[in-house]
């Protein structure tokens, strides 16, 4: 089942997907169908999170001077009266990502219950409607945070209530939900996406661990190779695509991911589903 062509396009479409609002476990599911691919297979449900795993180690190098000054490694910027600027730091993160990790340790045999096409071309279609909502009253009122640093407590926690939507609706989009629910919240786009990126780290590196760990038994020496080209094609095509995005991020738009969700679902049902 595990070739080198299903290795390579796998982690190509991680790499796209994982970070940009489009959802990378709907177009994994999405792409096993296309392919015939039993996605229902325990080899190939560990294969898919451990090229998760490239995809984090992109983001954290892509933030790593700020993962050094949140952890205390590398000193804070300083006002010109010698007091540290305020900064975004771990209770940022952990109140973020505390929702949907309680959400997804008591309710995990039912989200798995949800891991089908069907579900995900629905998720696809919800999810782009609540991000076109999302922008459009977003852009009525001016951001409370525009910079990462300016994210205040109750922001943090309110992203992350928003993110518990993705957790329970696989396709719905991680990022999607993030982004969208900041702009809700009167965080700028730019400064949500950053907390979108921040916040996948530890709760992407504690659910894949966790998996990873509950099917070692599956790494035989004859499948490690592929697990490993299938990391380093979701690795680099993740960098290229984060650094990407946040260089045009001001002219790529939650609305331009919605239309293409749309589409996707559209097209995936007419030609495959239906």
């Amino acid at each position: 089942m595990l070739t080198v062509l299903v290795a390579i396009l796998l982690g190509v479409v991680e790499g796209l997907t994982e970070f940009i609002p489009v959802s990378s476990t709907g177009h994994m599911i999405l792409t096993a169908k296309l392919m015939g691919i039993n996605d229902q297979s325990e080899l190939l449900k560990s294969f898919e999170i451990a090229i998760q795993l490239g995809a984090i180690l992109a983001i954290m190098i892509v933030y790593w001077n700020r993962l050094l000054t949140m952890f205390g490694l590398k000193q804070r910027s300083v006002s010109k009266g010698g007091v540290p600027q305020k900064q975004l730091n771990l209770l940022h993160v952990a109140l973020g990502i505390s929702p949907a990790l309680l959400t997804a340790y008591f309710a995990k045999d039912f989200i798995k219950s949800l891991f089908s096409a069907s579900t995900v071309l629905w998720a696809l279609v919800a999810g782009a409607i609540f991000m076109i909502a999302a922008e459009r009253i977003g852009s009525r009122r001016r951001p409370s945070a525009e910079t990462l640093d300016d994210i205040s407590y109750g922001q943090a926690f309110m992203i992350g209530i928003y993110q518990i939507i993705s957790v329970l609706w696989p396709g719905f989009s991680r990022s999607g939900s993030t982004m969208a629910g900041g702009m809700l919240s009167r965080v700028s786009y730019r400064a949500a996406a950053d907390f979108s990126f921040l916040m996948a780290i530890p709760i992407m590196v504690v659910v894949c661990g966790y998996e990873l760990m509950s099917s070692y038994k599956l790494f035989t020496p004859g499948v490690l190779g592929f697990f490993a080209l299938g990391f380093i094609v979701s690795f680099a095509v993740a960098y290229i695509v984060v650094v990407a995005f946040l260089k045009h991020i001001q002219n790529i738009k939650l609305w331009h991911f919605a239309v293409y969700r749309l589409v996707l679902a559209g097209m995936f049902w007419f030609f495959v589903m239906r």
